[in-house]
């Protein structure tokens, strides 16, 4: 059936166009339950605040809207567990218990195909969200604005095989509505697996709009009812087909004219040419044209989407990671990372090296942090409390570090000035006393305190590597290139 050319041309698309049946039989869902995820719970919002470092700007990895926008960080929790905030806009939801009715009933799902939802904060009028953290970027930038290579087309097909699967999942739940389904909801695990983000899965207020993004990629139901529903997610859903077809955000009206006009080599992506066959090309476009069709009812369903999604893949063993063209977990993804002197000393464990460049920066870095201290202050308590701080430098200097463990407890057990540069001695201190899980603390610590300075993520870094925490050190390191490659710039001007 139909031809064997080896890529999409006009001749070849018409003649399949509709030789298939959409509507597949049902198959069952393969839910995996195998996933290292706590129950939902309850947040404090004094937790948030210190696991995101005081809702810092360096932390900001996504926001939305313009007047009042809901702010997504990246943060750490106690338990060292990377996470994703949203912080709601103070007018989102004045109902706290309806808010905390969506999060929960949201927050009971589980799946792999999900970044799944861990928790919430209800507390005056904050409202917030707390989710998987996904390292590796949004589709919108692997897709559109992507740096070392495009996305391959057997990892496009992929992504909408794990989307539609995300889709069917949600829907066998009971939560078949999602609110904006667009390249920016779709994020990458630790191992490049796409998922689907559960934000998507509340409304961004009680009674704000389902849909933010250009109206000419909302479903026309929406436009006159202004209500979102199982049919609409799918509308969206075929906004993506063509995304990743195209490699371009065309408005689906366009897309449909020019399927309608067979003018299939300008809805496809030049960088594709030769990755599939003209049965693959067809089957997508089939697809995103039915999902596409005005009437809702004329829409396929996520599970049929499944099915005929499944018969597509390509190259199935291969890691997402490797389809990505991204390191994973090794030496070669620290070596492409814009490392300080410090930060490759942390990379390596260079405890010796580590201490040599503390010892030599001393205390400049602490210029930014504010100690007010009042005139009663200035006793004799003050003055002991001073220093304890100055025989800890020493026995930092001649490296006696439990003797500097005890004096700088000392001195930050008083409380009345705060050193981001005392946690990070104290942490190499309790390095070097093979004390990872102290140490780590202290890194953690000095970061709330100073939450852009490169040296807190880089002595993270060193810890979980002493910890057997690959992972969390590389993205450790990351955060400290990234920081540093900021301080650079700011320094540049």
């Amino acid at each position: 059936m139909g031809c064997s050319c080896s890529k999409l041309t006009p001749c070849c698309w018409g003649s399949q166009f509709n030789a298939t049946v959409l509507e597949a039989p049902d198959v069952e869902n393969e839910e995996k339950n195998d996933l290292d995820l706590p129950p939902f719970r309850d947040f404090a919002f004094e937790q948030l605040r210190i696991a995101t470092a005081g809702f810092a700007v360096e932390n900001i990895v996504s926001e939305h809207g313009e007047k009042a926008p809901n702010v997504v960080y990246k943060g750490k929790l106690e338990n060292h567990r990377r996470i994703a905030v949203k912080r709601f806009n103070r007018a989102a939801w004045p109902d706290a218990r309806q808010f905390l009715d969506e999060a929960r009933s949201v927050g009971q799902l589980r799946n792999n195909r999900l970044a799944n939802l861990l928790g919430c904060c209800c507390e005056g009028d904050e409202r917030l969200l707390v989710a998987e953290y996904m390292p590796n970027d949004t589709l919108a930038k692997h897709l559109f604005h992507w740096e070392a290579q495009p996305m391959k087309w057997p990892m496009r097909l992929r992504v909408v095989l794990h989307l539609a699967q995300a889709l069917e999942y949600c829907t066998s739940k009971g939560r078949a509505l999602y609110h904006d389904l667009n390249a920016y909801r779709i994020l990458f695990d630790d191992d490049c697996n796409p998922r689907l983000s559960c934000f998507g899965l509340m409304k961004n207020s009680r009674d704000g709009k389902s849909y933010s993004t250009n109206l000419a990629f909302t479903p026309p139901e929406y436009l006159r009812t202004g209500r979102v529903t199982p049919e609409s997610v799918i509308y969206s859903f075929g906004t993506l087909l063509l995304d990743l077809l195209s490699g371009k955000h065309i408005p689906p009206s366009h897309a449909l004219d020019l399927i309608r006009d067979r003018n299939f080599l300008m809805l496809t992506d030049s960088c594709l040419e030769g990755q599939f066959s003209n049965d693959e090309g067809t089957e997508l476009v089939r697809l995103a044209s039915r999902c596409l069709q005005y009437e809702p009812r004329e829409r396929p369903n996520a599970k049929s989407l499944v099915t005929a999604l499944t018969s597509l893949q390509k190259e199935t063993e291969v890691p997402s990671y490797v389809l990505m063209g991204i390191p994973h977990g090794d030496a070669s993804s620290l070596q492409q990372l814009q490392l300080s002197p410090l930060g490759e000393a942390c990379s390596r464990m260079d405890l010796t090296a580590i201490h040599e460049i503390l010892e030599k920066t001393g205390y400049k870095d602490d210029e930014g942090t504010t100690n007010e201290l009042s005139f009663q202050m200035w006793t004799d308590q003050m003055q002991e409390t001073l220093n304890s701080k100055k025989k800890g430098d020493s026995a930092f200097r001649h490296k006696d570090f439990r003797a500097a463990i005890d004096c700088y407890s000392q001195f930050i057990d008083v409380g009345t000035m705060v050193s981001p540069t005392v946690f990070a001695r104290r942490c190499l201190c309790y390095l070097m006393s093979e004390m990872p899980q102290q140490a780590l603390n202290e890194a953690v610590q000095a970061q709330v305190v100073s939450p852009a300075w490169p040296t807190a993520s880089y002595l993270q870094a060193a810890a979980y590597l002493t910890l057997g925490m690959e992972n969390e050190a590389r993205e450790a390191l990351k955060d400290g290139s990234s920081l540093e490659s900021r301080k650079t710039i700011a320094q540049s001007f």
